[in-house]
C-alpha cells in the first residue's frame, strides 16, 4: 500500500545478489509498469513527478546500484541516540524521459529540517547532509556531497540513482520525535537550463577550466610519470566539463541552485516522509573500543604535492586527522621501512608543541600512536629525539592513551628479535609504555609449537614482556570462534595486556570485512564480531592506500594484489569536485554504524550482563558467527529497538 499519497504502482522484487545485498538481478524494466505510461513530449512543470520517476527508500546496508529495481515508497522511520549518526538512502529511477540527449531527465532534491512538536530542530546543513552515491568499479561506494538545501542530479535511462541521507544528532539535542521530508521534483531538461546559465554556474564552469589549465601548464622539466598524472587529471576535468548541463549530455550535475524555496517545491513533487526518534541515551564522546586506522603520509605527500615538514604538509595531515575523528576512529599516520618495520604517529607535531596537547587531549581520540624513529631510521639522534618526546608525554594525563606500533606482522625469528630489541629500548626509560604488535603466525624458522595455530597461540609467551597489546588477524580464526578461548588463555589482562584484532586482505567472503562489493551487513558485522569475541581494540592498516598519483584529481586505482577496496576507505575530494575535503565511502559509514552498535551493546550489557548481550545477538538473528549473520537490515532495527525499550529512562 502506498502510504505517502504518491502513486508508485510497481511490483516489489526480492533483494538478492552475491556479495552485494540490495542489488537485484533477473528483473527487466518491463516487470514494472507505471500507472500512466507517458508518450511524446513531456513537460515536468505540468506532469506529477511521481509519473516520471520511481522514488523509494532503502536502508544504509543496501548496495543500491544502477540496476536496483523499484519498491513501494514508505515513510522512513529511524531511531538514534544523542551523539549518533543514522543514515538512510533514497533511490530514484526514471519511468520516462523528459530531458535532453543522453539523459532521462533532471530532478531537484531538497531536504527540510526535522522538527519536533516542541519546536526543536535537526537543521539541514548542520545535522543533516545529503550525498550522491557514486559507483566505484561498478559498485556503489563513494559519497559525493550535494549542495544544501537544494541540489540537482541527473538520471540516466534505465538506471537507478541513490542519495545517502545522514542525520547527526548532537549530544545536547532534546529527546523526542522529529519529522521532516525529502522533496523530489522533476525539472526542465538540462539543455533548456543550460541556455539560461546563472552567474554561479558560469563561475563554476570557469573555475573548472582554469583548474585544468593550471594542471597542465607547469610540466616543463617534470618527470614523465608526473606529466602523465597531470594529463590524466586534466582529462578528468575536461570530461566533467563536456558532460555538464551546458552540453546537454552529462552524468551528474550537483551545482548550486539559485532560486527561492517556493519556486523549488510544487504540488507536483514527490515527498518522502522522514521520522526519527531521538532517545535519551548519549553515545560516549570517547569511543569505548579504540579503533585505530592508518593513513599513509606518503600517499598524501605524492598526491597533493606537499613536501614533508612544510606548512602545507601539516595542513594536509591536520585535515585528514580531524575529518576521520567524526567516524569514531583514532587515526595514525604511517610509513613503512624495510622488512615491514613501520613508523606510526598520530600527531605530526613534536610533544612540546601546543598542537600535541590539542590532538592527544581530544576526547574523541581513544588511543594515539607515538613514533619511535629508531624503528625506521636506526640512528642514535633519532633515538635520543624519541626518548625526549616520551619523557614529555609521560607527564601528561593522556599518556594512558599512548601506544607504540613498531613492526607490522613479523614473520621470522630475526624480525621478532628486532621487534623485541626496539621494545626493550622504549621500556628502558618508559616501563609503562604500551607496545602493540600485529601478527598472524609465530616465527616461521623457529616453530613455537607442533602446528601453525598452536604456534600462533604461543606468540604472547614469546613476546612477553616486550608487547602489551597483542593484535591478531581475524583471518587466522576462520569460522572457528571457539578458538578465541585459546587466545584469551595466553593473555594476562591482570598485567595490563590486551587482545585486539584486525582485518587485512583476509578474511574473505562470506566472513565480515570491508572489501568493495561485499554486502552492507557484512561490512557492519566486522564490529559485531569484535564485540562478540571480546576484543578490547581494533586496528586497520590503511584508509587511503591507493596507487601512487601526483595530482589531487588523478583517477583512483586500487593497489595490485589486494582485494578491491582493501586499504581504501575514503577518496580525495578533487577526484569528484573542486573540494579538498575527503569523500567518504559507503563502507566507512558502515564502519561508523558498527562502532555505534558496540555502544548500544555495551549499554545493554552494563544493565543486564554480557551473557544477556550475547543472547540478544542470537535472539535477533543479528550475529551468530563469522559465517552466520543477518543478510537483511531488519534484525539491526530489532536489536536496536530491543535495547531502546530495555534501557531508556
Amino acid at each position: 500500500m502506498n502510504e505517502s499519497g504518491n502513486p508508485q504502482d510497481v511490483d516489489v522484487p526480492p533483494v538478492e545478489g552475491v556479495a552485494g545485498g540490495g542489488t537485484a538481478y533477473g528483473w527487466t524494466e518491463g516487470d514494472f509498469q507505471g500507472s500512466n505510461p507517458l508518450k511524446g513530449s513531456v513537460d515536468p512543470a505540468e506532469v506529477p513527478t511521481a509519473d516520471l520517476v520511481h522514488v523509494w527508500s532503502m536502508p544504509s546496508t543496501a548496495n543500491v546500484g544502477p540496476q536496483e529495481m523499484p519498491r513501494h515508497m514508505e515513510p522512513v522511520n529511524l531511531l538514534a541516540a544523542r551523539n549518533e549518526r543514522e543514515s538512510v538512502q533514497v533511490a530514484i529511477r526514471p519511468k520516462a524521459s523528459w530531458g535532453g540527449a543522453g539523459i532521462a531527465g533532471v530532478v531537484q532534491v531538497q531536504c527540510s529540517d526535522l522538527c519536533s512538536s516542541s519546536g526543536d530542530r535537526l537543521v539541514v546543513g548542520r545535522s543533516i547532509k545529503l550525498r550522491r552515491v557514486v559507483p566505484i568499479l561498478g559498485v556503489p561506494d563513494a559519497l559525493v556531497p550535494l549542495d544544501l538545501p537544494v541540489s540537482q542530479i541527473s538520471l540516466l535511462p534505465g538506471e537507478t540513482a541513490a542519495v545517502w541521507i545522514s542525520i547527526d544528532v548532537p549530544s545536547e539535542q532534546p529527546p523526542g520525535h522529529y519529522e521532516g521530508e525529502i522533496i523530489i521534483t522533476a525539472k526542465a531538461d538540462a539543455e533548456t537550463s543550460a541556455q539560461c546559465l546563472g552567474k554561479s554556474e558560469k563561475l563554476q564552469l570557469y573555475r573548472e577550466l582554469q583548474r585544468c589549465l593550471e594542471t597542465v601548464e607547469p610540466i616543463d622539466g617534470k618527470p614523465v610519470d608526473e606529466v602523465v598524472g597531470r594529463v590524466k587529471s586534466a582529462t578528468t576535468s575536461l570530461r566533467r566539463v563536456l558532460l555538464s548541463p551546458l552540453f546537454s549530455e552529462f552524468v551528474s550535475y550537483n551545482g548550486p541552485v539559485d532560486m527561492m524555496e517556493e519556486d523549488v517545491i510544487s504540488s507536483l513533487s514527490v515527498r518522502v516522509k522522514i521520522n526519527i526518534t531521538v532517545w535519551d541515551f548519549i553515545l560516549p564522546e570517547t569511543p569505548s573500543l579504540p579503533a585505530v586506522f592508518g593513513i599513509s603520509d606518503t600517499v598524501i605527500e605524492d598526491r597533493f604535492g606537499v613536501e614533508h615538514g612544510t606548512e602545507e604538509w601539516y595542513e594536509a595531515l591536520d585535515q585528514h586527522f580531524k575529518w576521520l575523528l567524526q567516524y569514531r576512529i583514532s587515526p595514525y599516520f604511517c610509513r613503512w621501512g624495510d622488512s615491514m618495520r613501520v613508523l606510526t604517529y598520530t600527531c605530526p607535531w613534536p610533544a612540546d608543541h601546543p598542537k600535541s596537547d590539542e590532538y592527544f587531549s581530544d576526547p574523541r581520540l581513544a588511543a594515539y600512536a607515538l613514533p619511535y624513529s629508531q624503528a625506521v631510521s636506526g640512528s642514535d639522534a633519532a633515538k635520543e629525539y624519541s626518548q625526549k618526546q616520551i619523557e614529555i608525554l609521560r607527564t601528561k594525563s593522556h599518556w594512558k592513551k599512548a601506544y607504540f606500533y613498531l613492526w607490522d606482522e613479523p614473520l621470522n625469528l630475526e624480525q621478532y628479535e628486532s621487534l623485541c630489541n626496539l621494545a626493550k629500548e622504549i621500556h628502558a626509560y618508559a616501563p609503562d609504555a604500551r607496545v602493540l604488535t600485529t601478527y598472524y603466525c609465530g616465527p616461521s624458522d623457529a616453530p613455537l609449537a607442533p602446528t601453525p595455530f598452536e604456534a600462533f597461540v604461543k606468540v604472547p609467551k614469546f613476546l612477553r614482556p616486550h608487547t602489551q597489546i597483542y593484535c591478531t588477524s581475524e583471518w587466522v580464526l576462520g569460522n572457528r570462534e571457539d578458538l578465541v578461548k585459546d587466545i584469551f588463555a595466553e593473555i594476562q589482562p591482570e598485567n595490563g595486556e590486551e587482545w585486539w584484532t584486525y582485518v587485512c586482505m583476509g578474511p574473505s567472503d562470506p566472513h565480515p570485512n570491508w572489501h568493495l562489493g561485499m554486502r552492507g551487513t557484512q561490512h557492519r558485522a566486522v564490529m559485531w564480531r569484535v564485540w562478540k569475541e571480546g576484543g578490547t581494540g581494533f586496528l586497520y592498516w590503511g584508509a587511503n592506500c591507493y596507487e601512487k598519483a601526483t595530482v589531487p584529481g588523478a583517477e583512483i586505482r586500487f593497489r595490485r594484489g589486494l582485494p578491491p577496496g582493501d586499504g581504501v576507505l575514503f577518496y580525495p575530494g578533487k577526484v569528484f569536485s573542486s573540494s579538498n575535503e575527503p569523500v567518504a565511502s559507503v563502507r566507512l559509514e558502515r564502519i561508523l554504524s558498527g562502532l555505534q552498535d558496540i555502544e548500544y551493546l555495551r549499554l545493554y550489557a552494563s544493565r543486564y550482563g554480557r551473557d544477556e548481550g550475547l543472547a540478544l545477538l542470537e535472539k535477533t538473528g543479528l550475529y551468530l558467527g563469522p559465517e552466520r549473520y543477518t543478510l537483511e537490515h531488519m534484525p539491526i532495527d530489532v536489536m536496536r529497538g530491543e535495547i531502546f525499550n530495555a534501557c531508556r529512562s
